[in-house]
Protein backbone atom coordinates (compact mmCIF):
# COMPACT_ATOMS: atom_id res chain seq x y z
CA UNK A 1 0.00 0.00 0.00
CA UNK A 2 1.11 3.47 -0.97
CA UNK A 3 -0.28 6.69 0.45
CA UNK A 4 0.57 9.99 -1.18
CA UNK A 5 0.43 12.68 1.55
CA UNK A 6 1.17 12.70 5.18
CA UNK A 7 -1.40 15.57 6.39
CA UNK A 8 -4.47 14.97 8.70
CA UNK A 9 -6.08 12.26 5.78
CA UNK A 10 -2.52 10.52 5.60
CA UNK A 11 -1.76 9.97 8.69
CA UNK A 12 -5.20 8.85 9.56
CA UNK A 13 -5.55 6.14 6.95
CA UNK A 14 -2.11 4.71 7.49
CA UNK A 15 -2.77 4.58 11.27
CA UNK A 16 -5.94 2.85 9.95
CA UNK A 17 -4.11 0.32 8.37
CA UNK A 18 -1.93 -0.29 11.37
CA UNK A 19 -4.59 -0.82 13.54
CA UNK A 20 -6.79 -3.34 11.55
CA UNK A 21 -4.24 -4.97 9.07
CA UNK A 22 -0.96 -5.07 10.80
CA UNK A 23 2.07 -6.60 9.61
CA UNK A 24 1.08 -5.30 5.69
CA UNK A 25 3.53 -3.46 4.39
CA UNK A 26 2.78 0.68 4.28
CA UNK A 27 4.39 3.23 3.14
CA UNK A 28 3.70 7.26 2.62
CA UNK A 29 5.28 9.21 0.35
CA UNK A 30 5.26 12.99 1.33
CA UNK A 31 6.04 16.18 -1.45
CA UNK A 32 7.08 18.17 1.32
CA UNK A 33 9.97 18.04 4.19
CA UNK A 34 7.44 17.31 7.45
CA UNK A 35 3.91 15.91 7.85
CA UNK A 36 1.09 17.64 8.85
CA UNK A 37 -0.10 18.85 5.37
CA UNK A 38 -2.11 22.40 5.62
CA UNK A 39 -1.48 22.71 9.56
CA UNK A 40 2.45 21.89 8.64
CA UNK A 41 2.23 24.80 5.77
CA UNK A 42 -0.06 27.72 6.32
CA UNK A 43 1.96 30.05 8.73
CA UNK A 44 -0.35 33.30 8.73
CA UNK A 45 -1.54 34.72 12.43
CA UNK A 46 -3.68 33.01 14.26
CA UNK A 47 -4.60 30.05 11.93
CA UNK A 48 -6.94 27.69 13.60
CA UNK A 49 -9.38 25.12 12.92
CA UNK A 50 -12.54 26.01 11.80
CA UNK A 51 -14.20 23.01 13.02
CA UNK A 52 -14.54 21.58 16.62
CA UNK A 53 -11.45 19.07 17.30
CA UNK A 54 -13.85 16.76 18.97
CA UNK A 55 -14.91 16.05 15.59
CA UNK A 56 -11.92 17.37 13.50
CA UNK A 57 -9.94 14.85 15.73
CA UNK A 58 -9.13 10.90 15.00
CA UNK A 59 -12.06 8.64 16.08
CA UNK A 60 -9.02 6.36 17.87
CA UNK A 61 -7.33 8.93 19.20
CA UNK A 62 -9.14 11.74 21.59
CA UNK A 63 -8.62 15.26 21.62
CA UNK A 64 -7.46 16.40 25.17
CA UNK A 65 -6.48 20.27 24.77
CA UNK A 66 -8.61 22.50 26.27
CA UNK A 67 -9.41 24.58 23.25
CA UNK A 68 -12.37 23.28 21.38
CA UNK A 69 -11.36 25.05 18.42
CA UNK A 70 -7.62 24.98 18.64
CA UNK A 71 -4.93 26.72 16.66
CA UNK A 72 -2.42 25.59 14.22
CA UNK A 73 0.30 24.78 16.29
CA UNK A 74 -1.95 22.89 18.65
CA UNK A 75 -3.37 20.57 15.51
CA UNK A 76 0.37 20.02 14.55
CA UNK A 77 1.46 18.78 17.40
CA UNK A 78 -1.86 16.67 17.58
CA UNK A 79 -0.76 15.15 13.99
CA UNK A 80 2.96 14.66 15.38
CA UNK A 81 1.85 13.14 18.39
CA UNK A 82 -0.62 10.61 16.49
CA UNK A 83 2.43 10.04 14.15
CA UNK A 84 4.51 8.81 16.69
CA UNK A 85 1.87 7.19 18.72
CA UNK A 86 1.25 4.71 15.84
CA UNK A 87 4.08 3.84 14.40
CA UNK A 88 3.35 5.95 11.61
CA UNK A 89 6.13 8.42 11.41
CA UNK A 90 8.98 6.10 10.21
CA UNK A 91 6.67 4.86 7.33
CA UNK A 92 7.05 8.47 5.61
CA UNK A 93 9.22 9.06 2.92
CA UNK A 94 9.45 13.05 2.93
CA UNK A 95 10.56 14.99 -0.52
CA UNK A 96 8.70 12.31 -2.49
CA UNK A 97 6.39 14.20 -4.99
CA UNK A 98 4.48 11.88 -6.85
CA UNK A 99 3.91 12.43 -10.22
CA UNK A 100 2.23 10.12 -12.23
CA UNK A 101 0.71 6.18 -11.32
CA UNK A 102 0.32 3.55 -14.04
CA UNK A 103 -1.59 0.43 -13.90
CA UNK A 104 -1.17 -2.80 -15.25
CA UNK A 105 -4.21 -5.24 -15.08
CA UNK A 106 -1.61 -7.61 -16.02
CA UNK A 107 0.25 -7.26 -13.46
CA UNK A 108 -2.63 -6.51 -10.96
CA UNK A 109 -0.18 -3.08 -9.70
CA UNK A 110 0.62 0.47 -9.55
CA UNK A 111 3.77 2.02 -10.54
CA UNK A 112 4.28 5.09 -9.14
CA UNK A 113 6.67 7.73 -9.99
CA UNK A 114 7.85 10.51 -7.89
CA UNK A 115 10.26 13.13 -7.74
CA UNK A 116 12.97 13.77 -5.00
CA UNK A 117 13.34 17.16 -4.71
CA UNK A 118 15.55 17.10 -2.18
CA UNK A 119 18.23 15.39 -4.97
CA UNK A 120 16.82 16.66 -7.83
CA UNK A 121 16.07 11.98 -8.49
CA UNK A 122 13.12 10.58 -10.19
CA UNK A 123 12.36 7.35 -8.24
CA UNK A 124 9.78 4.50 -9.01
CA UNK A 125 7.92 2.40 -6.47
CA UNK A 126 4.85 -0.02 -7.03
CA UNK A 127 2.09 -1.24 -4.98
CA UNK A 128 -0.93 -3.11 -5.26
CA UNK A 129 -3.25 -0.61 -4.02
CA UNK A 130 -2.81 3.19 -4.00
CA UNK A 131 -4.14 5.84 -1.68
CA UNK A 132 -4.45 9.29 -2.40
CA UNK A 133 -4.46 11.47 1.19
CA UNK A 134 -3.86 15.19 -0.61
CA UNK A 135 -6.83 16.43 -0.39
CA UNK A 136 -7.71 19.00 -3.05
CA UNK A 137 -5.71 22.19 -2.70
CA UNK A 138 -3.05 23.31 -4.28
CA UNK A 139 -0.20 23.40 -2.23
CA UNK A 140 2.47 25.13 -3.94
CA UNK A 141 -0.04 28.08 -4.89
CA UNK A 142 -3.09 30.10 -3.59
CA UNK A 143 -5.72 31.84 -5.98
CA UNK A 144 -3.94 35.71 -6.64
CA UNK A 145 -6.37 37.30 -9.21
CA UNK A 146 -4.73 40.09 -10.84
CA UNK A 147 -5.20 43.34 -9.16
CA UNK A 148 -5.13 46.82 -11.17
CA UNK A 149 -2.67 48.75 -10.32
CA UNK A 150 -0.57 46.60 -7.71
CA UNK A 151 3.00 47.31 -9.30
CA UNK A 152 2.02 50.93 -8.35
CA UNK A 153 1.47 50.02 -4.10
CA UNK A 154 4.70 51.10 -1.73
CA UNK A 155 4.05 48.35 0.85
CA UNK A 156 4.26 44.32 0.22
CA UNK A 157 1.43 42.08 -0.89
CA UNK A 158 0.79 39.05 1.07
CA UNK A 159 -0.38 35.93 0.51
CA UNK A 160 -1.42 34.12 3.32
CA UNK A 161 -0.46 30.58 1.70
CA UNK A 162 2.97 32.07 1.55
CA UNK A 163 3.34 34.45 4.62
CA UNK A 164 6.68 35.63 5.20
CA UNK A 165 8.02 34.53 8.43
CA UNK A 166 9.55 38.21 8.83
CA UNK A 167 6.46 40.45 8.24
CA UNK A 168 6.35 42.99 11.18
CA UNK A 169 2.81 44.47 10.65
CA UNK A 170 2.47 45.72 14.06
CA UNK A 171 1.72 49.27 14.39
CA UNK A 172 0.94 49.17 10.57
CA UNK A 173 -2.28 49.85 8.82
CA UNK A 174 -3.27 46.37 6.84
CA UNK A 175 -5.94 46.05 4.32
CA UNK A 176 -7.18 42.12 4.06
CA UNK A 177 -8.86 41.48 0.92
CA UNK A 178 -11.52 38.50 0.98
CA UNK A 179 -14.38 37.37 3.10
CA UNK A 180 -14.20 33.83 3.68
CA UNK A 181 -12.50 31.63 6.33
CA UNK A 182 -8.65 32.99 6.04
CA UNK A 183 -9.95 36.47 6.18
CA UNK A 184 -12.38 36.62 8.78
CA UNK A 185 -8.95 34.28 11.24
CA UNK A 186 -6.57 37.22 10.12
CA UNK A 187 -8.49 40.08 11.06
CA UNK A 188 -9.10 39.67 14.80
CA UNK A 189 -5.01 38.21 14.84
CA UNK A 190 -3.62 41.24 13.06
CA UNK A 191 -5.61 43.65 15.44
CA UNK A 192 -4.12 42.77 18.42
CA UNK A 193 -0.85 44.59 17.02
CA UNK A 194 -1.69 46.59 13.98
CA UNK A 195 -2.38 49.86 14.23
CA UNK A 196 -5.76 48.99 12.25
CA UNK A 197 -6.70 46.06 9.78
CA UNK A 198 -9.68 46.55 7.47
CA UNK A 199 -11.31 43.98 5.57
CA UNK A 200 -12.57 44.96 1.93
CA UNK A 201 -14.57 42.30 0.52
CA UNK A 202 -16.70 41.90 -2.74
CA UNK A 203 -19.79 40.58 -1.21
CA UNK A 204 -20.09 39.15 2.33
CA UNK A 205 -20.27 35.35 4.20
CA UNK A 206 -22.02 34.19 7.18
CA UNK A 207 -20.25 34.63 10.19
CA UNK A 208 -21.16 32.75 13.51
CA UNK A 209 -19.39 32.70 16.80
CA UNK A 210 -19.00 29.42 19.07
CA UNK A 211 -17.36 29.04 21.93
CA UNK A 212 -13.97 28.64 21.83
CA UNK A 213 -13.68 25.73 24.89
CA UNK A 214 -16.46 22.85 25.20
CA UNK A 215 -18.41 22.89 28.37
CA UNK A 216 -19.96 19.86 28.22
CA UNK A 217 -16.54 18.57 27.37
CA UNK A 218 -14.96 20.23 30.09
CA UNK A 219 -18.03 18.52 32.53
CA UNK A 220 -17.30 15.23 30.87
CA UNK A 221 -13.90 15.38 31.36
CA UNK A 222 -14.44 15.69 35.24
CA UNK A 223 -16.66 12.79 35.86
CA UNK A 224 -15.98 10.05 32.99
CA UNK A 225 -13.21 8.16 31.45
CA UNK A 226 -11.41 10.69 28.87
CA UNK A 227 -12.65 7.95 26.01
CA UNK A 228 -16.17 8.26 26.84
CA UNK A 229 -16.00 12.33 27.20
CA UNK A 230 -14.61 11.88 24.28
CA UNK A 231 -17.00 10.00 22.38
CA UNK A 232 -19.93 11.78 23.92
CA UNK A 233 -18.95 15.52 22.98
CA UNK A 234 -18.27 14.10 19.90
CA UNK A 235 -21.68 13.05 18.99
CA UNK A 236 -23.28 16.02 20.47
CA UNK A 237 -20.90 17.85 18.28
CA UNK A 238 -21.96 15.82 14.75
CA UNK A 239 -25.34 15.99 15.90
CA UNK A 240 -25.41 19.60 16.08
CA UNK A 241 -23.32 20.42 12.46
CA UNK A 242 -26.17 17.87 10.99
CA UNK A 243 -28.95 19.85 12.22
CA UNK A 244 -27.78 23.11 11.52
CA UNK A 245 -26.92 22.07 8.06
CA UNK A 246 -30.29 20.42 7.44
CA UNK A 247 -32.21 23.39 8.91
CA UNK A 248 -30.17 25.75 7.00
CA UNK A 249 -31.18 24.00 3.71
CA UNK A 250 -35.05 23.21 4.50
CA UNK A 251 -35.35 27.06 6.40
CA UNK A 252 -32.79 28.89 5.13
CA UNK A 253 -34.53 32.81 5.54
CA UNK A 254 -35.09 31.34 9.38
CA UNK A 255 -31.70 30.68 9.41
CA UNK A 256 -30.45 34.27 7.89
CA UNK A 257 -32.62 35.87 10.62
CA UNK A 258 -30.99 33.77 13.45
CA UNK A 259 -27.45 34.62 11.78
CA UNK A 260 -28.08 38.00 11.47
CA UNK A 261 -29.34 38.60 15.04
CA UNK A 262 -26.73 36.82 16.61
CA UNK A 263 -24.28 39.29 14.66
CA UNK A 264 -26.47 42.25 15.62
CA UNK A 265 -26.16 41.20 19.65
CA UNK A 266 -21.78 41.47 19.06
CA UNK A 267 -21.56 44.70 16.69
CA UNK A 268 -21.37 48.32 17.63
CA UNK A 269 -25.34 49.92 17.12
CA UNK A 270 -23.91 51.88 14.10
CA UNK A 271 -22.69 48.67 12.44
CA UNK A 272 -24.53 48.16 8.84
CA UNK A 273 -25.09 44.55 9.21
CA UNK A 274 -27.48 44.43 6.27
CA UNK A 275 -24.43 45.63 3.93
CA UNK A 276 -21.17 43.59 5.45
CA UNK A 277 -22.77 40.46 6.78
CA UNK A 278 -25.73 39.74 4.98
CA UNK A 279 -24.72 37.85 2.02
CA UNK A 280 -26.47 37.22 -1.67
CA UNK A 281 -26.65 33.33 -0.93
CA UNK A 282 -28.61 31.25 1.80
CA UNK A 283 -26.90 29.19 4.34
CA UNK A 284 -24.20 26.64 3.89
CA UNK A 285 -24.54 27.36 0.08
CA UNK A 286 -20.87 27.97 1.19
CA UNK A 287 -18.85 27.04 4.25
CA UNK A 288 -19.90 29.32 7.14
CA UNK A 289 -16.89 31.24 8.83
CA UNK A 290 -16.45 29.95 12.42
CA UNK A 291 -15.01 33.02 14.70
CA UNK A 292 -14.26 31.36 18.33
CA UNK A 293 -15.42 33.54 21.23
CA UNK A 294 -16.34 36.26 18.72
CA UNK A 295 -12.78 37.56 18.02
CA UNK A 296 -13.56 39.46 14.53
CA UNK A 297 -17.30 40.82 16.50
CA UNK A 298 -15.00 42.26 19.33
CA UNK A 299 -12.29 43.58 17.26
CA UNK A 300 -14.88 45.82 15.34
CA UNK A 301 -16.51 46.88 18.68
CA UNK A 302 -12.54 47.88 19.91
CA UNK A 303 -12.16 49.79 16.79
CA UNK A 304 -9.17 48.34 16.05
CA UNK A 305 -10.74 46.56 12.82
CA UNK A 306 -13.82 47.25 10.28
CA UNK A 307 -15.39 45.50 7.14
CA UNK A 308 -15.81 47.81 3.73
CA UNK A 309 -17.69 46.22 1.36
CA UNK A 310 -17.19 47.26 -1.97
CA UNK A 311 -15.59 46.81 -5.62
CA UNK A 312 -11.15 47.60 -5.89
CA UNK A 313 -11.08 49.59 -8.47
CA UNK A 314 -7.10 50.11 -8.18
CA UNK A 315 -4.56 49.30 -5.98
CA UNK A 316 -2.36 52.73 -5.42
CA UNK A 317 0.89 54.04 -3.83
CA UNK A 318 -0.77 54.46 -0.61
CA UNK A 319 -3.40 51.41 -0.66
CA UNK A 320 -6.62 51.19 -2.61
CA UNK A 321 -8.94 52.81 -4.43
CA UNK A 322 -12.73 51.54 -4.72
CA UNK A 323 -15.14 51.72 -7.05
CA UNK A 324 -17.19 53.87 -5.38
CA UNK A 325 -14.57 56.21 -4.72
CA UNK A 326 -13.34 55.47 -1.32
CA UNK A 327 -9.90 55.67 -0.77
CA UNK A 328 -8.62 52.94 1.61
CA UNK A 329 -4.97 53.68 3.39
CA UNK A 330 -2.53 50.45 3.87
CA UNK A 331 1.07 50.12 4.80
CA UNK A 332 0.50 46.55 4.25
CA UNK A 333 -2.07 44.64 2.01
CA UNK A 334 -2.73 41.14 2.36
CA UNK A 335 -4.65 38.92 -0.53
CA UNK A 336 -6.99 36.42 1.30
CA UNK A 337 -8.66 35.91 -1.84
CA UNK A 338 -8.93 31.91 -1.43
CA UNK A 339 -7.30 28.29 -2.56
CA UNK A 340 -6.78 26.89 -6.00
CA UNK A 341 -8.01 22.85 -5.88
CA UNK A 342 -6.36 20.03 -7.68
CA UNK A 343 -7.75 17.26 -7.72
CA UNK A 344 -5.62 13.76 -6.40
CA UNK A 345 -2.69 16.00 -5.53
CA UNK A 346 -1.86 16.68 -9.32
CA UNK A 347 -1.01 13.22 -10.06
CA UNK A 348 -1.19 12.02 -13.73
CA UNK A 349 -3.08 8.56 -13.61
CA UNK A 350 -3.18 5.64 -16.39
CA UNK A 351 -4.99 2.61 -16.57
CA UNK A 352 -3.53 -0.01 -18.91
CA UNK A 353 -2.02 2.88 -21.03
CA UNK A 354 -5.18 4.61 -21.11
CA UNK A 355 -4.92 8.38 -19.78
CA UNK A 356 -7.47 8.97 -17.13
CA UNK A 357 -9.28 12.36 -17.29
CA UNK A 358 -10.45 12.71 -13.56
CA UNK A 359 -13.32 15.32 -14.55
CA UNK A 360 -15.14 11.87 -16.37
CA UNK A 361 -14.80 9.36 -13.20
CA UNK A 362 -17.66 9.25 -10.60
CA UNK A 363 -16.91 8.80 -7.48
CA UNK A 364 -17.68 5.66 -5.90
CA UNK A 365 -18.70 5.98 -1.94
CA UNK A 366 -17.09 8.91 -1.64
CA UNK A 367 -13.97 7.08 -1.69
CA UNK A 368 -13.34 5.48 -4.89
CA UNK A 369 -13.06 6.44 -8.78
CA UNK A 370 -15.56 4.68 -11.60
CA UNK A 371 -13.40 2.41 -13.56
CA UNK A 372 -9.67 3.21 -11.82
CA UNK A 373 -9.09 -0.35 -9.87
CA UNK A 374 -7.24 -0.47 -6.50
CA UNK A 375 -7.18 3.52 -6.04
CA UNK A 376 -8.96 5.46 -2.80
CA UNK A 377 -8.85 8.75 -2.18
CA UNK A 378 -9.84 11.02 1.12
CA UNK A 379 -12.44 13.96 0.48
CA UNK A 380 -14.29 15.32 3.70
CA UNK A 381 -17.26 16.82 4.13
CA UNK A 382 -17.55 20.20 3.00
CA UNK A 383 -20.57 20.52 5.90
CA UNK A 384 -18.81 19.02 8.59
CA UNK A 385 -15.06 17.99 9.87
CA UNK A 386 -13.08 16.91 7.68
CA UNK A 387 -11.75 13.54 9.32
CA UNK A 388 -15.24 12.37 10.19
CA UNK A 389 -15.28 11.31 6.45
CA UNK A 390 -11.51 10.53 6.38
CA UNK A 391 -12.63 8.07 9.50
CA UNK A 392 -15.35 6.31 7.44
CA UNK A 393 -12.90 5.78 4.46
CA UNK A 394 -10.35 4.19 6.10
CA UNK A 395 -12.54 2.12 7.81
CA UNK A 396 -14.37 0.89 4.21
CA UNK A 397 -10.52 0.66 2.58
CA UNK A 398 -10.12 -1.52 5.32
CA UNK A 399 -13.10 -3.40 5.17
CA UNK A 400 -12.42 -3.77 1.54
CA UNK A 401 -8.98 -4.83 1.37
CA UNK A 402 -10.46 -7.79 4.36
CA UNK A 403 -12.92 -9.15 1.74
CA UNK A 404 -9.92 -9.38 -1.29
CA UNK A 405 -7.89 -11.32 1.13
CA UNK A 406 -10.69 -13.59 2.01
CA UNK A 407 -11.82 -13.78 -1.39
CA UNK A 408 -8.01 -14.22 -3.02
CA UNK A 409 -9.22 -10.96 -5.53
CA UNK A 410 -6.08 -9.18 -6.19
CA UNK A 411 -8.49 -6.36 -8.03
CA UNK A 412 -11.23 -4.10 -7.42
CA UNK A 413 -12.99 -1.50 -9.76
CA UNK A 414 -15.81 0.28 -9.26
CA UNK A 415 -18.18 0.14 -12.50
CA UNK A 416 -19.66 3.48 -13.85
CA UNK A 417 -23.12 3.14 -14.19
CA UNK A 418 -25.04 3.53 -17.10
CA UNK A 419 -26.65 7.45 -16.95
CA UNK A 420 -28.49 8.58 -19.35
CA UNK A 421 -29.05 12.52 -18.32
CA UNK A 422 -25.43 14.35 -17.85
CA UNK A 423 -27.65 16.92 -16.07
CA UNK A 424 -28.04 13.89 -13.11
CA UNK A 425 -24.02 14.93 -12.69
CA UNK A 426 -23.15 16.80 -10.05
CA UNK A 427 -19.34 18.81 -8.75
CA UNK A 428 -17.57 16.70 -6.30
CA UNK A 429 -17.69 19.88 -3.91
CA UNK A 430 -21.77 20.48 -3.47
CA UNK A 431 -20.61 24.34 -2.25
CA UNK A 432 -21.14 27.77 -4.79
CA UNK A 433 -17.64 29.02 -3.01
CA UNK A 434 -15.39 30.84 -5.27
CA UNK A 435 -12.34 28.11 -5.36
CA UNK A 436 -14.73 25.33 -6.08
CA UNK A 437 -16.65 26.84 -8.83
CA UNK A 438 -13.17 28.09 -10.93
CA UNK A 439 -12.25 24.26 -10.38
CA UNK A 440 -14.86 22.02 -10.97
CA UNK A 441 -14.95 21.52 -14.14
CA UNK A 442 -11.89 19.45 -13.78
CA UNK A 443 -13.16 17.86 -10.65
CA UNK A 444 -14.40 14.12 -10.40
CA UNK A 445 -18.21 14.13 -10.46
CA UNK A 446 -21.02 12.76 -8.25
CA UNK A 447 -23.53 10.48 -9.73
CA UNK A 448 -27.61 11.09 -8.89
CA UNK A 449 -27.83 8.18 -6.23
CA UNK A 450 -25.82 6.37 -4.18
CA UNK A 451 -23.27 4.36 -3.45
CA UNK A 452 -22.19 7.41 -6.70
CA UNK A 453 -23.88 10.10 -4.49
CA UNK A 454 -22.50 11.95 -1.62
CA UNK A 455 -25.29 12.92 0.60
CA UNK A 456 -22.79 15.12 3.03
CA UNK A 457 -24.46 13.11 6.20
CA UNK A 458 -21.98 11.22 8.48
CA UNK A 459 -24.56 9.36 10.51
CA UNK A 460 -26.50 8.04 7.07
CA UNK A 461 -22.20 7.24 6.13
CA UNK A 462 -21.68 5.22 8.97
CA UNK A 463 -24.61 2.74 7.63
CA UNK A 464 -23.19 2.79 4.03
CA UNK A 465 -19.11 2.93 5.29
CA UNK A 466 -18.95 0.77 8.30
CA UNK A 467 -21.71 -1.58 7.59
CA UNK A 468 -23.18 -1.72 4.14
CA UNK A 469 -21.97 -4.41 1.56
CA UNK A 470 -18.57 -3.33 -0.28
CA UNK A 471 -19.46 -5.88 -3.43
CA UNK A 472 -22.20 -3.48 -4.10
CA UNK A 473 -21.07 -1.50 -8.05
CA UNK A 474 -17.54 -3.19 -7.85
CA UNK A 475 -15.68 -5.96 -9.88
CA UNK A 476 -13.38 -8.13 -8.43
CA UNK A 477 -10.66 -10.08 -10.56
CA UNK A 478 -6.83 -11.19 -10.50
CA UNK A 479 -3.86 -10.18 -12.85
CA UNK A 480 -4.02 -11.14 -16.49
CA UNK A 481 -0.47 -12.39 -16.69
CA UNK A 482 -0.87 -16.23 -15.58
CA UNK A 483 2.67 -15.76 -14.29
CA UNK A 484 2.26 -13.40 -11.43
CA UNK A 485 -1.41 -15.07 -10.92
CA UNK A 486 0.62 -18.16 -10.32
CA UNK A 487 3.60 -16.04 -7.97
CA UNK A 488 0.65 -15.35 -5.34
CA UNK A 489 -3.13 -15.50 -4.86
CA UNK A 490 -3.19 -12.94 -2.24
CA UNK A 491 -3.04 -9.09 -2.95
CA UNK A 492 0.05 -7.77 -2.15
CA UNK A 493 -0.34 -4.67 0.22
Amino acid sequence: MLIVGAGLSGIGAASHLQRRRPGKSVAILEARDALGGTWDLFRYPGVRSDSDMFTLGYSFRPWTGQKAIADGAAILEYLRDTARDQGVEDKIRFHHRVVKAEWSTAAARWTVTAHRDDVNQTVTLTCSFLWACSGYYRYDRGYSPTFPGAEKFSGPIVHPQHWPDDLDYAGKRVVVIGSGATAVTLLPALAQRAAHVTMVQRSPSYIVSLPSGDPLAKGLRRRLPSRLAYWLTRWKNVLFQLGFFQLSRRRPEMMKAYLRRKAVEQLPPDFDVDTHLAPRYNPWDQRLCIVPDGDLFRAIRNGTADIVTGEIETFTESGIALASGEQLKADIIVTATGLDMIAVGGVTLEVDGRLINLSDTLVYKGTMLSDVPNFALTIGYSNASWTLKADLVATYVCRLLDHMDRRCYQIVTPVRPEIDNPDELTPLVDLKSGYVQRNAASMPKQGPAAPWRLYQNYVRDIGLMRRGPVTDGVRFGHATDTEIRAESTQPRT
